[in-house]
């Protein structure tokens, strides 16, 4: 029987060749869109959920607000790690890394340079899962000066040589340290990647006793059963033993005086599997996702199959009136209800069976190009749960596509039929016109969804960020250079492609260093903010564009400005004062460079400029005269090839093993915004696809009306296409 039905369900598809295509086309669509988003989502869920005790570890944060302004860091003070373990029995174990970014490596005559560098507690492994392919975990990084590498930079450093027990130079060949193990490639779906860990043994930061400041991330391993609200809310004790009495030697103000004003501090916990897609801080490790994005692709995976199958029963529906002599044929010779409902139900399952193996094609075909527009390592590997992922989806799709035709056309009467009459064809205002409506409600409100991140984005482009990002050259490891990185700079700037430049480790935009610190005006220790601090040389401001709101720049031709400090506009209000007043007045900056609580006297308010996230307000900044680290050139657009092969050139006389580097500071600033690029693009593909399927849809009923009118009027339409009248009548 159920032979019998598949060949009468094949001469169906043969004969209805448009509209089997359009049914095959639109739910192959759907399948493969929705199949992929699904593998989409999957892969931003399973962030972090590798870790054999993922449910178990949490990641520490400091939270507070100081005289008004929000303060959310995912790096803590050093002691908080050990300090967690031993005062708080719910903690089995605590973990912390501390990235230290680009660093330059030597082995031998070879050196290398690593941007995915860190220091580790020797407990790392115990609290994430990351076994090593050579080494022990319990004492690897139990010893001063020792390494764990990647997989991949092992082969790199040391070819087909056995790693374990080589020595690698650090900071010039200052330091070294000896391989202890090499672990295999970091799972891609972990919210931080390492190539290089280092142990924080004898590591003279890692040693600190400072609750005031510090940027460790530190991940604690809870016991079973630990309720994390009731933990969180044991920490204010925590505070007010260890914090307590830093703040009161620093800031001359007890903790409940602090707390007095109006300022709070303190630390909450985060689930390891929250932080990718909840981050509730503007410093992760690595691009965080977007919860919000995640659940609109599902929504879209779900319209899209919606949308496929809603055309499979309306295009089934309307040609009701072809099958309907059929139906009552095969009623008047005997057959039951509920074997025509099987076999309508098995010609919907053959035509999704046929667009499921499209389906299978298109997914290879484009996964690729998925990746790489989304920044993901996806794969389709057959395998017992993507066949069975495949297979539940095309029941689904069948039964929800087909369930409804199937009862409505076995429910003609057989006289009625017989007759020509096939009630509800010619209704308007049916189920039919409700789902087009919907499929078209659905299409309109994506691309009204596209157009709006595409505004976002636009914005973000064109925004007025308070500097100019155009024509920046920046080049971030010339501290390689040593005593010759000011050499450099100065037979640069001879060079008149060069406009002008400027020496700091400090971007507004891309990687770059961060520098916290506390501060507060002289005499007013209430104003006491958290605020960031940048190292600057005197060419820093005109350099990238900045305008000052009052005072005056840094100038090398005042003595008393090693002592100065420039604040922005964020700041100046932040700290209680106001443009007209905040020149002259002295800033307390505590634990500075220059001693604790020293004294820089302000000369001058910098307008705000955007050096964070457009996603987040302008936070207070302070600038020094410090001039350290990396260069920054404002650049002629002019032969600008012909500019960076000089570079090379004079780069290359000073003997340096390490590479030329740069970057341009636009494309930095573009970086930063890649995932909401990458979003827009994905977004704008997947409303053209069911805009294409919906349209589809309405093609078919298009199609299927102007054959039915044709039908039911032969002559007046030949009539109406043929100016031979008498031809219309034969």
């Amino acid at each position: 029987m159920t032979k019998r039905y598949l060949l009468i369900a094949w001469r169906n598809i043969k004969r209805n060749k448009v509209f089997s295509f359009i049914n095959i086309t639109g739910l192959s669509l759907g399948i493969s869109v929705c199949f992929i988003i699904m593998l989409y989502v999957q892969d931003e869920l399973s962030y972090d959920r590798y870790n054999q005790h993922a449910d178990r570890i949490a990641r520490i944060q400091f939270k507070a607000s100081i005289n008004g302004g929000e303060i959310s860091e995912a790096g803590v003070m050093a002691p908080v790690a050990q300090t967690l373990k031993t005062d708080f029995p719910e903690v089995e174990d605590a973990t912390r890394l501390e990235f230290i970014g680009t660093s330059k490596i030597v082995y031998g005559a070879k050196s290398f340079k690593n941007d995915r560098f860190a220091f580790a507690d020797p407990n790392f492994f115990n609290v994430f899962t990351l076994p090593l392919l050579s080494g022990d975990k319990k004492t690897a990084l139990s010893q001063p000066n020792t390494v764990v590498l990647s997989k991949l930079t092992a082969e790199k450093y040391f070819g087909n040589e056995d790693p374990i027990g080589k020595t690698l130079g650090f900071n010039n060949n200052t330091d070294f340290y000896k391989v202890t193990g090499v672990f295999d490639k970091m799972p891609s779906n972990s919210h931080f990647h390492v190539d290089m860990l280092c142990s924080m043994v004898g590591w003279q930061p890692a040693q600190s006793d400072s609750w005031m400041q510090g940027t460790f991330s530190t991940y604690l391993l809870l016991k079973p059963g630990t309720d994390l609200k009731a933990l969180q809310a044991k920490f204010p004790e925590m505070v007010k033993k260890y914090m307590g009495p830093q703040i009161q030697r620093d800031m001359g103000l007890s903790l409940e005086q602090f707390r007095s004003k109006g300022n709070q501090l303190g630390f909450i916990l985060q689930p390891l599997t929250d932080i990718h897609l909840h981050p509730t801080t503007g410093n992760e490790l690595e691009p965080a996702g977007n919860a919000t994005y995640v659940y609109l692709f599902g929504a879209i995976a779900i319209f899209m199959l919606v949308i496929a199958s809603m055309n499979f029963i309306n295009l089934s529906t309307a040609s009701a009136s072809k099958r309907a002599k059929e139906v009552g044929v095969r009623k008047v010779i005997g057959s039951a209800r509920s074997q025509l409902i099987r076999q309508f139900l098995i010609e919907s399952s053959l035509l999704v069976a046929i667009a499921l193996i499209i389906s299978v094609a298109l997914i290879y075909l484009s996964l690729p190009v998925f990746n790489k527009i989304s920044g993901k390592d996806l794969l389709f590997v057959f395998n017992v749960r993507i066949i069975g992922e495949l297979a539940a989806l095309g029941v689904i799709v069948s039964i929800a596509a087909g369930l409804y035709p199937a009862f409505v056309l076995s429910s003609f009467k057989p006289i009625a039929v017989l007759k020509g009459n096939v009630s509800g064809d010619n209704s308007r205002f049916g189920l039919r016109s409700v789902m087009v409506v919907f499929q078209f409600f659905i299409s309109v409100s994506l691309i009204v969804g596209t157009i709006v991140v595409y505004q976002q984005m636009r914005f973000i482009q064109s925004k007025e960020l308070g500097y100019n990002k155009e024509q920046i050259l920046t080049i971030p490891n010339s501290y390689v250079l040593g005593k010759n990185e000011r050499l450099f700079k100065d037979l640069m700037v001879k060079d008149p492609r060069i406009i002008s430049s400027t020496m700091s480790w400090y971007k507004p935009a891309g990687p770059t260093n961060s520098n916290n610190s506390l501060v507060f005006v002289q005499g007013h220790d209430n104003t006491t903010l958290r605020t960031l601090g940048y190292h600057v040389d005197e060419q820093y401001i005109p350099t990238l564009g900045m305008h000052m709101a009052t005072g005056r720049n840094f100038s090398t031709d005042m003595g008393t400005d090693s002592s100065a400090m420039i604040l922005n506009e964020a700041a100046v209000k932040a700290l209680g004062l106001n443009l007209k007043d905040a020149v002259g007045k002295y800033v307390v900056q505590v634990n500075s460079e220059k001693g604790n609580n020293f004294p820089y006297h302000v000369i001058g308010v910098v307008k705000d400029f955007n050096f964070q996230s457009l996603h987040e307000a302008i936070s207070p900044l302070i600038m020094t005269l410090q001039p350290e680290g990396g260069l920054i050139f404002k650049v002629r657009t002019a032969d600008i090839a012909g500019l960076l092969e000089t570079m090379k050139r004079q780069w290359a006389g000073f003997n340096t093993e390490e590479p030329f580097t740069y970057s341009f500071l636009d494309d930095l600033y573009n970086k930063t915004y890649a995932a909401e690029q990458k979003t827009a693009t994905i977004l704008s593909i997947f409303a053209i696809l069911t805009v294409i399927v919906a349209c589809l849809g309405l093609f078919g009923l298009v199609t299927y009306t102007a054959e039915r009118e044709r039908n039911r009027h032969p002559k007046s339409a030949r009539c109406k296409h043929n100016t031979n009248y008498p031809n219309a009548f034969r």
